[in-house]
C-alpha cells in the first residue's frame, strides 16, 4: 500500500525537513508523515522506548519536531507554557502562554488543548484561554503575543463546556495556528469573523472573514490550493467554509440541513477538490466536492450520514480511503470520493487517534495504553505490531482519556499522555 500525500501545502517560513512535523496533523495537515524507511512490522512486545519526559504537564497539546528540537505546550502549576526539549528528552527553555485553562465543574480537560506550530525561527503556541504568542524557537524568548477573545473578540462554540461571561469558551481554545508565508492563521470566531490572520512578524490583523462569523470549532484549519486559489477552510457546527487566503472572503460555503449539535473537533480531510468533515456523538459525516475556479466556487454534497461518526482522533487519507475510529462501528475504512464504508471493526481496539507513515497506520487507544501498528487495507484490520506503554498519566481530569495524535518525525514515534511524553525508536 502506498501513501498519497494530500495536495494541502503548508508553506512555512523556511522548508522543514523532509521528516519534520512541525505542526497539528503534520507537515501536510492531513495526519501523514513523509518519513520512509520504517519499521514495516514491530517486534513481540513493540519497539524500542528511546526515553519517557515526564514534565510535560496538563493538556492536549501534541508535540512538534523540527530538525534538533521537539516543541509542547502544557499546563504547569497555575500557568501554561511552551517548551522545548532535545532529541534526547531534555528540556532546553520554556516560556509563558498564559493562565491555566480550567473552569469550575470541568471533569475533561485542563491546559492547552493545540499543538504548537513552528516556522522558521519562531514558535506559535495557543493556549486555552486565547493567548497566541510568538517566541524564539532558539531560547523562548517572547516576540508578540495576541489573546483570541480579549483583542479579537473571539468567541469558542461553547455546547456542554463553561461559558466565561462575556464571551464563550467552551472547552477551551483548540485550533492550532497555521503559518502560511508571512501570516499566522488563526480561528478566533464570533461577530469580527470567523478567521484572521496575523502578521507573523509582529502579530498585527492583516484581514478578518467579516463574511463568516460561526463561533470557533475545536477542530484546526487547512490550506489548500484549488481552482487557482489558495484558501483556508474550515469545519463549523453549521458546516464547512472555504475562504481565500489574500483577503479572508467566503469562496463557499456548505450548510447542513441541520446543524452539528455536538463539538466540531476533527479538522477536515481534502483530497482532489472533496472535502470531509465528520462529528462524533451520534452526529454523523460529510463530504462535499469543491467546483469553481478564479474566484466563484460552490460545494456539492456528495455523501452524508452517521456510519461514520469520527470525534477527536482524526482521519487520515491512503490511497483513495479514509482511515479513523468511528463512534459507530469501531475503526473503520471509508471509501474517501463516494462515502461508502469498506469496513468496520470495533473488536480490535478501543476508541483512538491515527496519523500514518511509510505504509502503515498509527492507532493510538484513549484508554488502556494500547498503540497497533495497521496495514492500511481494505480487507479489515490487519495488524503489524502493538506495544503498551509503560505507564498512564496521573494528572489526567476525572472524564479525560489519551486525546493527543500521535506523531512520526525522523525516525521515531511519539505518544503524549498529559505530563508523559514516550519517544519510541521505530526506523528500520
Amino acid at each position: 500500500m502506498i501513501l498519497r500525500r494530500s495536495s494541502i501545502a503548508v508553506a512555512l517560513l523556511t522548508s522543514a525537513g523532509g521528516s519534520d512535523w512541525p505542526q497539528f496533523r503534520g507537515p501536510d495537515r492531513d495526519g501523514v508523515s513523509r518519513e520512509i524507511g520504517l519499521l514495516a512490522a514491530w517486534p513481540e512486545g513493540g519497539p524500542k522506548l528511546a526515553w519517557t519526559f515526564a514534565d510535560a504537564g496538563v493538556g492536549f497539546s501534541g508535540p512538534a519536531v523540527v530538525g534538533e528540537r521537539i516543541y509542547l505546550s502544557g499546563g504547569r502549576g497555575p500557568s501554561e507554557f511552551v517548551f522545548a526539549l532535545d532529541l534526547d528528552g531534555k528540556e532546553l527553555w520554556s516560556a509563558k502562554i498564559g493562565p491555566l485553562f480550567a473552569w469550575k465543574g470541568n471533569s475533561w480537560n485542563n491546559g492547552p488543548n493545540a499543538s504548537p506550530t513552528v516556522a522558521g525561527d519562531a514558535v506559535f503556541a495557543l493556549g486555552g484561554f486565547g493567548d497566541l504568542v510568538c517566541v524564539a524557537a532558539a531560547d523562548g524568548k517572547e516576540r508578540w503575543r495576541v489573546n483570541l477573545a480579549k483583542d479579537l473578540g473571539g468567541e469558542v462554540n461553547p455546547i456542554g463546556g463553561g461559558l466565561d461571561d462575556p464571551t464563550p469558551l467552551g472547552w477551551g481554545n483548540a485550533a492550532a495556528p497555521l503559518v502560511d508565508g508571512d501570516r499566522v492563521i488563526c480561528v478566533p470566531g464570533g461577530k469580527g469573523g470567523l478567521f484572521a490572520a496575523l502578521d507573523v512578524k509582529t502579530g498585527k490583523v492583516v484581514w478578518r472573514s467579516t463574511g463568516v462569523r460561526d463561533q470557533a470549532p475545536y477542530a484546526s484549519p487547512i490550506v489548500v490550493d484549488f481552482g487557482g486559489t489558495r484558501q483556508y477552510i474550515s469545519a463549523t457546527n453549521a458546516g464547512m467554509v472555504g475562504v481565500a487566503a489574500a483577503d479572508g472572503k467566503v469562496l463557499w460555503t456548505y450548510e447542513r440541513a441541520k446543524p452539528y449539535e455536538d463539538i466540531v473537533a476533527a479538522t477536515p480531510v481534502f483530497r482532489d477538490g472533496y472535502v470531509f468533515a465528520s462529528v462524533g456523538f451520534g452526529e454523523g459525516f460529510d463530504l462535499v466536492q469543491l467546483s469553481g475556479k478564479g474566484g466563484e466556487f460552490a460545494a456539492k454534497k456528495v455523501a452524508s450520514g452517521t456510519d461514520v461518526q469520527i470525534r477527536d482522533g482524526g482521519a487520515v487519507v491512503v490511497d483513495a480511503h479514509l482511515f479513523g475510529y468511528s463512534e459507530k462501528g469501531g475503526w473503520v475504512c471509508q471509501e474517501f470520493k463516494s462515502g461508502k464504508v469498506i469496513w468496520a471493526d470495533r473488536e480490535a481496539l478501543g476508541r483512538g487517534s491515527i496519523a500514518a507513515a511509510d505504509g502503515r497506520l498509527y492507532c493510538v487507544a484513549e484508554k488502556g495504553g494500547a498503540v497497533a501498528l495497521v496495514e492500511p487495507g481494505v480487507e479489515g484490520w490487519k495488524e503489524s505490531g502493538r506495544l503498551k506503554l509503560p505507564r498512564e498519566s496521573k494528572l489526567r481530569r476525572p472524564s479525560g482519556a489519551l486525546w493527543t495524535h500521535p506523531v512520526i518525525a525522523n525516525g521515531r514515534l511519539y505518544v503524549r499522555d498529559q505530563e508523559l511524553l514516550f519517544c519510541y525508536d521505530v526506523k528500520k
